[in-house]
């Protein structure tokens, strides 16, 4: 069976075992509101369950998260890699409790609002670093 075919197979099973219905607008909703990265369109979540390509690494990510499989079973079936097993780390002791509260608040969150939350996170960083002299200015005078 063509590899394609059979991954297409494997997502739509693994769609409806977590209670989807295996058609591309519910795919590409679901899809786009996990994948922080280009929206992926109508198009191409259609070719994905219709065996003709396949979705590149960081997408397969993250439908495996999503559809709660392996990645590497989702892409290659059972026995189609071997998973190296890293135990959950635990917080950095660098970490206060208070950035614990926070990232455990933040991890609470719907998808959805977490995407929200990461893109501010991600425009006071670049503000940042576009103005790094910003606030030094007058400082200790």
């Amino acid at each position: 069976m063509n590899e394609k075919i059979a991954f297409a197979e494997r997502l739509a099973a693994a769609m409806r075992a977590a209670g989807y219905e295996p058609r591309p607008a519910v795919l590409e909703r679901e899809f786009n509101l996990r994948y922080w990265g280009k929206p992926v369109t109508l198009q191409g979540v259609r070719r994905w369950l219709c065996g003709e390509t396949l979705p590149q690494q960081e997408k397969l990510q993250v439908l495996a998260e999503w559809l709660g499989v392996e990645p590497q079973t989702l892409r290659f079936g059972e026995g189609g890699g071997y998973r190296v097993s890293e135990p959950r780390g635990t917080w950095d002791a660098s970490v206060s409790a208070e950035e614990r509260r926070v990232l455990q608040r933040y991890l609470a969150l719907p998808v959805e609002r977490r995407k929200v939350v990461a893109q501010v996170i991600e425009a006071f960083s670049r503000a940042e670093r576009s103005d790094p002299g910003e606030g030094q200015a007058g400082e200790g005078a």
